[in-house]
Protein backbone atom coordinates (compact mmCIF):
# COMPACT_ATOMS: atom_id res chain seq x y z
CA UNK A 1 0.00 0.00 0.00
CA UNK A 2 2.73 2.47 1.06
CA UNK A 3 6.27 1.91 -0.17
CA UNK A 4 9.14 4.21 0.74
CA UNK A 5 12.43 3.55 -1.03
CA UNK A 6 15.87 5.07 -0.36
CA UNK A 7 14.36 8.24 1.07
CA UNK A 8 16.66 11.17 1.84
CA UNK A 9 15.21 14.36 3.31
CA UNK A 10 15.91 17.14 5.76
CA UNK A 11 15.43 20.82 6.51
CA UNK A 12 17.37 23.21 4.31
CA UNK A 13 21.02 22.20 4.35
CA UNK A 14 20.51 19.87 7.33
CA UNK A 15 19.97 16.23 6.28
CA UNK A 16 17.81 14.11 8.62
CA UNK A 17 16.90 10.94 6.69
CA UNK A 18 19.57 8.82 5.04
CA UNK A 19 18.13 6.21 2.69
CA UNK A 20 15.00 5.10 4.55
CA UNK A 21 13.12 2.15 3.05
CA UNK A 22 9.95 0.68 4.55
CA UNK A 23 6.64 -0.82 3.52
CA UNK A 24 3.14 -0.75 4.99
CA UNK A 25 0.77 -3.36 3.58
CA UNK A 26 -2.95 -2.87 3.33
CA UNK A 27 -4.89 -3.73 6.49
CA UNK A 28 -1.96 -3.84 8.90
CA UNK A 29 -0.65 -1.58 11.63
CA UNK A 30 3.07 -0.85 11.52
CA UNK A 31 5.10 0.81 14.28
CA UNK A 32 7.94 3.26 13.65
CA UNK A 33 9.97 3.34 16.85
CA UNK A 34 12.94 5.32 18.07
CA UNK A 35 14.03 7.91 20.58
CA UNK A 36 13.47 11.65 20.11
CA UNK A 37 15.38 13.28 17.28
CA UNK A 38 15.89 10.14 15.19
CA UNK A 39 13.87 11.32 12.18
CA UNK A 40 10.49 9.67 12.72
CA UNK A 41 8.42 12.85 12.44
CA UNK A 42 10.51 14.01 9.48
CA UNK A 43 9.60 10.79 7.70
CA UNK A 44 5.91 11.42 8.39
CA UNK A 45 6.18 14.98 7.08
CA UNK A 46 7.90 13.77 3.92
CA UNK A 47 5.17 11.17 3.34
CA UNK A 48 2.52 13.89 3.69
CA UNK A 49 4.30 16.35 1.40
CA UNK A 50 5.19 18.93 4.05
CA UNK A 51 8.86 18.57 3.15
CA UNK A 52 10.27 17.46 -0.20
CA UNK A 53 12.75 14.56 -0.36
CA UNK A 54 16.13 15.19 -1.95
CA UNK A 55 16.25 11.59 -3.17
CA UNK A 56 14.14 8.44 -3.17
CA UNK A 57 10.49 7.61 -3.77
CA UNK A 58 7.21 7.43 -1.85
CA UNK A 59 4.54 5.30 -3.52
CA UNK A 60 0.94 4.92 -2.37
CA UNK A 61 -1.34 2.43 -4.08
CA UNK A 62 0.77 2.56 -7.21
CA UNK A 63 1.05 6.36 -7.42
CA UNK A 64 4.12 8.47 -6.71
CA UNK A 65 3.64 11.12 -3.99
CA UNK A 66 6.89 13.08 -3.88
CA UNK A 67 5.72 15.88 -6.20
CA UNK A 68 2.27 16.27 -4.64
CA UNK A 69 1.10 18.87 -2.13
CA UNK A 70 -0.25 17.83 1.30
CA UNK A 71 -3.79 18.59 0.12
CA UNK A 72 -3.36 16.38 -2.96
CA UNK A 73 -1.93 13.58 -0.83
CA UNK A 74 -4.89 13.81 1.56
CA UNK A 75 -7.21 13.50 -1.44
CA UNK A 76 -5.42 10.29 -2.43
CA UNK A 77 -6.58 8.72 0.86
CA UNK A 78 -3.84 9.38 3.43
CA UNK A 79 -4.72 11.01 6.74
CA UNK A 80 -2.27 12.54 9.21
CA UNK A 81 -2.81 12.80 12.98
CA UNK A 82 0.12 15.01 14.04
CA UNK A 83 1.89 15.19 17.36
CA UNK A 84 -0.11 17.26 19.89
CA UNK A 85 -3.26 16.61 17.81
CA UNK A 86 -3.50 20.09 16.20
CA UNK A 87 -7.25 20.35 16.48
CA UNK A 88 -8.89 23.78 16.32
CA UNK A 89 -9.56 24.54 20.02
CA UNK A 90 -11.97 27.44 19.42
CA UNK A 91 -14.19 25.39 17.11
CA UNK A 92 -16.80 22.89 18.20
CA UNK A 93 -16.50 19.16 17.76
CA UNK A 94 -18.88 19.38 14.80
CA UNK A 95 -16.86 22.14 13.13
CA UNK A 96 -13.58 20.25 13.60
CA UNK A 97 -15.11 17.13 12.08
CA UNK A 98 -16.56 18.99 9.12
CA UNK A 99 -13.12 20.44 8.36
CA UNK A 100 -12.05 16.86 7.68
CA UNK A 101 -14.30 16.91 4.63
CA UNK A 102 -12.25 19.72 3.05
CA UNK A 103 -9.98 17.13 1.44
CA UNK A 104 -12.94 15.38 -0.19
CA UNK A 105 -13.86 16.42 -3.74
CA UNK A 106 -17.56 16.64 -4.67
CA UNK A 107 -18.77 16.95 -1.09
CA UNK A 108 -22.52 16.56 -0.61
CA UNK A 109 -24.90 16.84 2.33
CA UNK A 110 -25.57 13.11 2.04
CA UNK A 111 -21.85 12.30 2.28
CA UNK A 112 -21.51 14.61 5.28
CA UNK A 113 -24.34 12.81 7.09
CA UNK A 114 -22.92 9.39 6.21
CA UNK A 115 -19.41 10.20 7.46
CA UNK A 116 -20.75 11.74 10.69
CA UNK A 117 -22.88 8.66 11.33
CA UNK A 118 -19.85 6.41 10.82
CA UNK A 119 -17.70 8.47 13.17
CA UNK A 120 -20.38 8.57 15.87
CA UNK A 121 -20.95 4.84 15.61
CA UNK A 122 -17.32 4.22 16.56
CA UNK A 123 -16.84 7.28 18.80
CA UNK A 124 -20.21 7.92 20.51
CA UNK A 125 -18.56 10.27 22.98
CA UNK A 126 -18.01 12.76 20.16
CA UNK A 127 -21.71 12.78 19.35
CA UNK A 128 -22.45 13.55 23.01
CA UNK A 129 -20.12 16.55 22.76
CA UNK A 130 -21.02 17.62 19.23
CA UNK A 131 -21.54 21.32 20.06
CA UNK A 132 -18.84 21.49 22.73
CA UNK A 133 -15.73 23.62 22.04
CA UNK A 134 -12.79 21.32 21.42
CA UNK A 135 -10.61 23.19 23.92
CA UNK A 136 -12.87 22.07 26.78
CA UNK A 137 -12.32 18.37 26.06
CA UNK A 138 -9.84 16.09 27.79
CA UNK A 139 -6.58 15.13 26.09
CA UNK A 140 -7.92 11.70 25.25
CA UNK A 141 -11.10 13.14 23.77
CA UNK A 142 -9.09 15.59 21.69
CA UNK A 143 -7.00 12.72 20.35
CA UNK A 144 -10.22 10.89 19.51
CA UNK A 145 -11.39 14.00 17.64
CA UNK A 146 -8.14 14.23 15.69
CA UNK A 147 -8.50 10.61 14.58
CA UNK A 148 -12.18 11.06 13.71
CA UNK A 149 -11.35 14.13 11.61
CA UNK A 150 -9.16 12.10 9.23
CA UNK A 151 -11.83 9.39 9.14
CA UNK A 152 -14.25 12.07 7.91
CA UNK A 153 -11.94 12.52 4.92
CA UNK A 154 -12.25 8.81 4.11
CA UNK A 155 -8.59 8.07 4.80
CA UNK A 156 -7.53 4.51 3.95
CA UNK A 157 -4.09 4.98 5.51
CA UNK A 158 -3.61 6.99 8.71
CA UNK A 159 -0.21 8.25 9.83
CA UNK A 160 -0.23 8.81 13.59
CA UNK A 161 2.55 10.75 15.32
CA UNK A 162 2.94 10.12 19.07
CA UNK A 163 -0.80 9.73 19.87
CA UNK A 164 -0.19 8.74 23.52
CA UNK A 165 2.18 11.59 24.34
CA UNK A 166 1.27 13.31 27.60
CA UNK A 167 -1.73 11.09 28.33
CA UNK A 168 -2.52 9.27 31.58
CA UNK A 169 -2.30 5.44 31.56
CA UNK A 170 -6.09 5.00 31.34
CA UNK A 171 -6.24 7.26 28.29
CA UNK A 172 -3.27 5.50 26.72
CA UNK A 173 -5.23 2.25 26.92
CA UNK A 174 -8.15 4.00 25.25
CA UNK A 175 -5.96 5.21 22.38
CA UNK A 176 -4.57 1.69 22.00
CA UNK A 177 -8.13 0.38 21.71
CA UNK A 178 -8.95 3.06 19.14
CA UNK A 179 -6.02 1.97 16.96
CA UNK A 180 -7.21 -1.62 17.14
CA UNK A 181 -10.68 -0.45 16.08
CA UNK A 182 -9.24 1.39 13.07
CA UNK A 183 -7.49 -1.78 11.91
CA UNK A 184 -10.67 -3.77 12.48
CA UNK A 185 -12.44 -1.30 10.19
CA UNK A 186 -9.90 -2.01 7.48
CA UNK A 187 -7.93 1.23 7.89
CA UNK A 188 -4.16 0.83 7.60
CA UNK A 189 -2.03 2.56 10.25
CA UNK A 190 1.59 3.72 10.39
CA UNK A 191 2.23 4.60 14.03
CA UNK A 192 5.12 6.71 15.30
CA UNK A 193 5.39 6.09 19.03
CA UNK A 194 8.00 6.38 21.76
CA UNK A 195 6.01 4.04 23.98
CA UNK A 196 7.27 0.84 22.37
CA UNK A 197 5.21 -1.43 24.62
CA UNK A 198 1.97 0.20 23.52
CA UNK A 199 2.99 0.31 19.85
CA UNK A 200 4.04 -3.32 19.70
CA UNK A 201 0.86 -4.42 21.47
CA UNK A 202 -1.30 -3.06 18.61
CA UNK A 203 0.98 -3.33 15.58
CA UNK A 204 1.77 -6.32 13.38
CA UNK A 205 5.32 -5.26 12.56
CA UNK A 206 7.76 -2.55 13.47
CA UNK A 207 10.84 -0.61 12.39
CA UNK A 208 13.41 0.96 14.71
CA UNK A 209 15.02 4.23 13.59
CA UNK A 210 18.27 5.68 14.80
CA UNK A 211 19.90 8.83 13.45
CA UNK A 212 17.90 8.85 10.24
CA UNK A 213 18.29 5.20 9.26
CA UNK A 214 16.39 1.97 9.90
CA UNK A 215 18.52 -0.19 12.19
CA UNK A 216 16.13 -3.10 12.82
CA UNK A 217 12.77 -4.39 11.61
CA UNK A 218 10.59 -7.41 12.19
CA UNK A 219 7.29 -8.77 13.52
CA UNK A 220 6.14 -7.26 16.80
CA UNK A 221 6.74 -10.49 18.72
CA UNK A 222 10.34 -10.52 17.51
CA UNK A 223 10.86 -6.88 18.39
CA UNK A 224 9.45 -7.37 21.88
CA UNK A 225 11.99 -10.09 22.64
CA UNK A 226 14.97 -8.66 20.75
CA UNK A 227 18.01 -7.31 22.60
CA UNK A 228 18.20 -4.63 19.88
CA UNK A 229 14.88 -3.21 21.13
CA UNK A 230 16.17 -3.10 24.70
CA UNK A 231 19.42 -1.50 23.57
CA UNK A 232 17.90 1.14 21.28
CA UNK A 233 14.68 1.90 23.15
CA UNK A 234 15.37 0.84 26.72
CA UNK A 235 12.41 -1.55 26.74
Amino acid sequence: MLQIRDLHAGYGATPILFGISLEVRQGEAVALLGKNGMGKTTLMKAAMGFIKPTRGSIDFEGGELTRLTPHEIARRGIGFVPENRRIFPGLTVRENLELGLSAVPHRTAALRRQRLEEVFRHFPRLEERIEQPAKTMSGGEQQMLAIARVMMAGARLILMDEPTQGLAPALIRHIRDMIRELVRLGITVLLVEQNARVALSVCDRGYIMEKGVIVFEGPSAELRSSPVTREKLGV
